[in-house]
């Protein structure tokens, strides 16, 4: 499989040429990219899934608002096998393979670890030979571009599409119509109703498929993302444009086209909860169109449907699938509703990622009444049947509400999945026990063979591997070979090697490598110098208030205080390395971001901090500032309120990379902590329970505040503002007196303490190198746990029952 260098090398010139009129030594930076891009596309056609039969296993359909792939070049160079031939193509070119994968964009799909996931196990399925599609909507600004002026967020648009649609095939001939609004009608004939809809818009949706390759396989499977215009027929008004109305005359182009601009549109107004939910039914409806299509083409009829086909929705986003299959099957295809009911109950599964009341969707019932009359009409009668069944299990209007799909002129998603899937699953053993016996525990009981298990995982090929070549060349020669990339429980036998002194200074010095690379190209590109030799405390994550980043930094000004009052303290220098985006709409997300800005600044100017200690803020956190971050990181701050992170897999990413976890027993950490055992993890804080009972019982943060002077004195340090004068009593009033949902809501000053107790152990742990690094080992060598292919793997038998390779 594969070329040359020569012939790679002959390939990249004569696209240079064909295609752009140029040389390698004349063409810019962009086409150089594009060159090579277009040659590893040409490879990975030679390579592409054979054509389906209708004797071939079951498909996975993988829906997701969200797929943050990345950058593709060297991640398909590397599933490929070529990447070495690649570089060596560009040197005999007189080019450099890492200038020009720079010049490609991230893919512009995704935000936070959804989308990461999401993309982690499009890989993993191909990797290990299951047949599936991902979908999604293709976003032509992606969420947004961060940029910091004067500490604060401001976000611009992300042209992303304009680079990274190399990558991209246009597929017109299986476009679909997707339509909004109108008038139903319902007529019935011969035993059979028939629906019509009149005075609708329709939405033309072109579908645009992305290769994805797995590592060592011939065959590739997709990623098919949805673009809205306007039919052909309706894409202008001549009559408008013949008189002058040139904006009128394109409005319904216009309108279509904002459906897919951005991913997650400010919905703290109504235009932005419209679009929205225009944007999750046109996600759905164009895909299930897509699947009846092809299931069509190869089975000729629908009746076996569920027997060929899979549907994995990720998230609620979107669920609006299940009435969107059961409009199908009936109004296109004529099947009675329990005949459709059946398929659809027998073929559609739900991922759960969250318990937070905001994240579990809702929507207004008049706005699905009146932008999807015919799913609305569809919602109501499954809330008929669904209430109906409740009622005579429960006998118990509490339970029935909790349960219920429509209630309160509201529709609930996660209600709507748990009643019609087959299958549910949260993403780490302690959120599954969570929302089987709290959040989902009333239907649990009704179905508890429903309720499974797939704790999260991270594709390792590209997380460790194809990101960090020291450690993996450090993990072949331990182990042997490379089969840990295609078998990951074998990095298991790092563990036999902890007794190994050489071997672990070995490993210290791949992380002191990888930390002055990282320290070297912060500087280069973005002017931030920080010193190599301090200690990396990292949190890049989402900004959200129960991720717990005020946290730390709250612990940061507690380490401020203390060098204040003792600067000759024998003091271990740290960098504090920061990443996060807030929604446009968050205010409190956004002033924390503010915050760290201030405490930055606060400290660089102070000159009793210098070489002791610095904070870093990176813009614009993205996939390929993380694959730079990861192998330099050594301690992984992952401090949600215990409870309320479903996984997490940042810190999976960590630790696969050497780095150790200061963390609360949240998510997949309790897991983490049970495989690596308490002595190689740092663990403080209060538990999942604890944090229950204290807020059923009426949590007060004012006396952990009261018997805390150094936590007060932080506080008032916020309070009376920094030394840019920004103040920032509003966080502090947030804690201490609070709003609709009380005084510090997760927990943060009744776990001060005990973070602050944890980070000295964690201080005093890295002070013995020996006995850090030999930690450090026994963390990557249990991380084979948290490869995506053990996940995938769990899905294929446990839920899809579909087969591997």
């Amino acid at each position: 499989m594969g070329y040359t260098p020569e012939e790679l090398a002959q390939n990249i010139r004569s696209r240079l040429q064909r295609n752009f009129g140029r040389t390698p030594e004349t063409a810019s930076p962009e086409l150089r990219f594009r060159a090579c891009a277009m040659a590893i596309f040409d490879l990975m056609g030679e390579v592409s899934q054979p054509a389906a039969k209708p004797d071939d296993k079951r498909e996975v359909h993988y829906l997701s608002l969200e797929f943050l792939m990345g950058r593709s070049l060297m991640k398909n160079s590397f599933n490929l096998g070529c990447l070495e031939p690649l570089e060596k193509a560009l040197t005999l070119l007189n080019l450099n393979l890492s200038d020009i994968a720079e010049e490609e964009p991230d893919a512009g799909l995704g935000n936070g670890g959804l989308g990461r996931l999401a993309a982690c196990y499009l890989e993993a399925m191909t990797s290990l030979g299951v047949r599936a599609t991902g979908y999604s909507l293709c976003y032509q600004f992606g969420i947004f571009v961060q940029r910091i002026l004067d500490g604060e967020q401001v976000e611009q648009p992300d042209p992303w599409f304009d680079k990274g649609s190399v990558w991209l095939s246009t597929r017109a001939d299986d476009a679909v119509k997707v339509s909004f609004g109108g008038n139903v009608s319902c007529r019935d004939e011969n035993g059979r109703t028939h629906v019509s809809v009149d005075g609708d818009v329709k939405v033309l949706a072109v579908p645009l498929d992305m290769a994805v390759n797995g590592y060592g396989r011939e065959e590739t499977n997709k990623l098919r993302l949805w673009q809205a215009k306007s039919p052909p027929d309706d894409a202008i008004d001549m009559g408008q444009f013949s008189e002058g109305h040139y904006m009128k005359a394109i409005e319904r182009e216009a309108m279509a086209g904002v459906i897919n601009k951005v991913l997650y549109p400010n919905d703290n107004h109504l235009e932005g909860k419209m679009l929205r939910l225009r944007q999750q039914y046109f996600f759905v409806s164009a895909t299930a169109q897509s699947i009846v299509r092809r299931h069509k083409r190869k089975h000729g009829n629908l009746q076996n449907f569920h027997r060929w086909n899979v549907i994995q929705i990720n998230d609620t986003h979107p669920t609006l699938i299940i009435p969107e299959l059961m409009r199908i099957f009936m109004d296109e295809e004529g099947m009675s509703w329990d005949r459709a009911w059946q398929i659809v109950q027998n073929c559609v599964a739900y991922t759960n990622h969250t318990i937070l009341a905001e994240a579990l969707e809702v929507w207004p019932n008049n706005l699905i009444e009146m932008l999807l009359p015919r799913i609305w009409m569809i919602l109501c009668e499954i809330n008929r049947r669904s209430l109906q069944m409740y009622w005579e299990a429960y006998h118990d209007e509490a339970r029935v509400s909790q349960s219920a799909i429509i209630w309160d002129n509201q529709v609930h998603m996660a209600n709507l999945c748990v009643y019609a899937c087959f299958a549910i699953n949260g993403v780490s053993a302690l959120h599954s026990n969570i929302i089987k016996n709290d959040l989902f525990k009333h239907q649990a009981s009704l179905w508890p063979n429903k309720f499974h298990n797939v704790t999260n995982g991270v594709d390792h090929r590209r997380w460790l591997a194809q990101i960090n070549p020291r450690l993996h060349s450090f993990i072949c020669d331990v182990t042997g070979d490379e089969s840990y990339l295609s078998q990951p429980a074998k990095m298991e036998l790092l563990a036999k090697q902890t007794g190994n002194t050489d071997l672990l200074k070995r490993l210290g010095t791949i992380k002191q490598d990888n930390k002055t690379d990282f320290a070297a190209f912060l500087q280069k590109t973005r002017g931030i110098k920080i010193d190599p030799a301090s200690v990396f405390d990292v949190q890049v994550k989402r900004m959200h208030e129960y991720k717990r980043q005020l946290l730390n930094a709250l612990h940061i000004l507690y380490l401020y205080n203390q060098l204040k009052d003792n600067p000759k303290a024998d003091f271990l220098p740290r960098t504090f390395i920061f990443g996060a985006k807030a929604a446009p709409g968050y205010y409190v997300a956004k002033r924390i971001i503010r915050l760290f800005h201030s405490i930055s600044a606060h400290i660089a100017a102070d000159p009793v901090m210098k070489s002791k200690l610095a904070v870093v803020f990176l813009e614009n956190y993205s996939v390929s500032l993380a694959e730079r971050l990861m192998p330099a990181s050594e301690v992984s701050e992952q401090i949600s309120t215990a409870g309320k992170e479903a996984s997490g897999t940042g810190n999976m990413k960590f630790m696969i990379n050497g780095a150790l976890t200061v963390g609360t027993m949240d998510g997949a950490n309790v897991e983490i902590a049970e495989l690596v055992g308490p002595e190689n993890v740092f663990i403080f804080g209060l538990l999942a329970e604890e944090v229950d009972q204290m807020r059923r019982e009426g949590y007060s943060p004012l006396p952990y505040v009261a018997k805390n002077p150094e936590l007060r004195r932080v506080l008032d340090m916020l309070s009376n503002g920094l030394s840019d004068g920004v103040d920032y009593s509003d966080i502090v009033n947030s804690l201490l007196i609070g709003g609709y949902e009380g005084p510090d809501p997760y927990f943060l000053m009744a776990d001060f303490d005990a973070y602050c107790v944890c980070q000295k152990e964690a201080e005093a742990a890295y002070r013995d190198a020996e006995g850090w690094n030999r930690r450090s080992l026994v963390n990557i060598a249990k991380a084979g746990f948290f490869a995506a292919d053990r996940s995938i793997a769990e899905y294929a038998l446990n839920i899809w029952n579909v087969p591997l390779g």
